[in-house]
């Protein structure tokens, strides 16, 4: 996988240590200046999927290379540290290489995978990705994937309040404006010509159902090189809009009346050149093979429980739980229901070839999504399981589970699957850590004394 054209990488690269630059081997310094690149950003993301990087001058790559490059890993946030415990160590994956001159002349992106006492850290999300893909490869399968980021573009006040970036951009219907598309066309060209020159692939840049929000598509890819790609544009999203004094916010629901920010996903599995989803489906009307329905069986059997990294915000649940907007529709499901062509289902299926995994939103760490989704369809392959007749338009079948009403009821729901609480690395361990911050999240954010409950309260007795 590769995000822009790159002399050819050999995959002795991708091993469980940290190797040094080899005689004849084409090393990260020699992509740099092959690209007029002098610094680098070795990057990773914690398990709630911010950012972590460094700023490595292309004269310390092969050190970055050599794996010299060490973070405090418990500093950095949500990865399973201490501050006792040993450096996070970067070991950058050369395939990832994403130069962004466009940010600043010369700079680049190396996404890395963190290592700890010269393995895999399996705490790390990128890490998680990879192991679930090993899995999935050991069934003879790969995934691809697409994904839709949505975004707002926002102002804060100087009261903390939020207002949309394009003050004439207030219809309660606006979705595919025209105009309002046209008011952004700088923002939103150069984010499409930045896609377009890192090879992404960027057909489609709208304005979304809701004021201020916006989504712009690039093509699908397998799995990994997806995932790598959301950081990535999040990072590019977050500077160029902050260059023209917006800001661009992936939180769920940042407006109570409007239509809140999804994630969706497209999954596919192949076997090598050949698309598995597609089959003759005995009569339900999709297109679909057996396995592809024992797929979506699988994630919808464990749909309450993927919640938990799907929608992994205190926030997440007020967009869920929203039962109108000023749009008329939330376009968010409520219950793990399938079906054809419809998107209020948590699983569209718009063709053959794919499906589509709706309940995601903004603050889904791409990574831990997509694995955890994999995971959950790949436990329905192995056991064969039956999704049922898919779902008629509008309306969820009366057995389809509900998905949690809070991040605290998407936790307990993750801790009642043990197939989703070890799809991290494979070990329960790290689904309990994980659960036990989102609970703890949960817990601060039920701690704070809000406006409503002053308003309701105060003089209610």
């Amino acid at each position: 996988m590769t995000s822009v054209a790159t002399p050819e990488v050999p995959t002795a690269v991708r091993t469980e240590t940290p190797v040094p630059a080899e005689a004849g081997r084409i090393s990260l310094a020699d992509i740099a200046r092959a690209h007029d690149v002098r610094f680098l950003l070795a990057t990773f993301v914690d398990m709630t999927g911010k950012p972590c990087a460094k700023l490595v001058p292309v004269e310390a790559a092969d050190e970055l290379e050599a794996g010299a490059m060490g973070f405090a890993g418990y500093a950095a946030g949500l990865i399973g540290q201490k501050p006792q415990d040993s450096d996070l160590i970067a070991v950058p994956d050369l395939a990832s290489f994403t130069p962004v001159p466009f940010i600043k002349d010369g700079l680049a992106i190396i996404h890395c995978d963190p290592h700890v006492d010269g393995k895999p850290w399996p705490y790390a999300p990128r890490v998680i990705l990879k192991n679930t893909l090993a899995r999935l490869a050991g069934q003879g399968m790969q995934a691809k994937v697409g994904a839709e980021v949505e975004y707002f573009l926002v102002n804060k006040n100087s009261d903390g309040s939020l207002s949309t970036a394009d003050a004439r951009d207030d219809s309660p219907r606006p979705c595919y404006d025209a105009r309002g598309v046209t008011r952004m066309y700088e923002h939103l060209t150069s984010i499409s010509e930045a896609m377009n020159g890192l090879g992404w692939g960027n057909y489609a840049n709208d304005h979304e159902d809701a004021a201020g929000q916006f989504e712009q598509n690039f093509n699908y890819a397998d799995a990994l090189t997806t995932a790598d790609r959301v950081v990535s544009l999040r990072y590019i999203l977050n500077i160029l809009a902050e260059q023209r004094g917006m800001t661009a916010t992936f939180m769920p629901k940042p407006f109570t009346d409007r239509t809140g920010t999804g994630l969706h996903f497209h999954l596919s599995l192949w076997s090598g050149a050949d698309a598995l989803f597609p089959g003759d489906d005995g009569g339900r009307g999709l297109g679909l093979s057996e396995l592809a329905y024992s797929f979506i069986g699988g994630i919808l059997n464990h749909a309450p429980a993927l919640q938990a990294f799907l929608a992994p915000t205190v926030n997440s649940y007020k967009r869920s739980g929203a039962t109108t907007s000023s749009s008329g529709a939330t376009w968010s499901p409520r219950k793990a229901s399938f079906g054809g062509n419809d998107r209020t289902h948590m699983i569209r299926v718009p063709d053959e070839k794919r499906i589509e995994l709706r309940s995601g939103d903004g603050s889904a760490n791409p990574y831990l999504a997509i694995a955890t989704a994999i995971e959950a369809g790949l436990d329905g392959v192995m056991n064969g399981t039956d999704p049922g007749a898919p779902s008629g338009p509008g309306e969820a079948r009366r057995d389809a589970h509900l998905l949690p009403a809070t991040l605290l009821h998407a936790v307990e729901a993750l801790r009642r699957d043990p197939v989703i609480l070890a799809s991290l690395s494979g070990d329960e361990a790290i689904g309990m850590y994980y659960a036990d911050a989102k609970e703890e999240e949960f817990l601060t954010w039920h701690n704070q004394v809000s406006d409503w409950e002053i308003r309701t309260y105060l003089t209610s007795i």
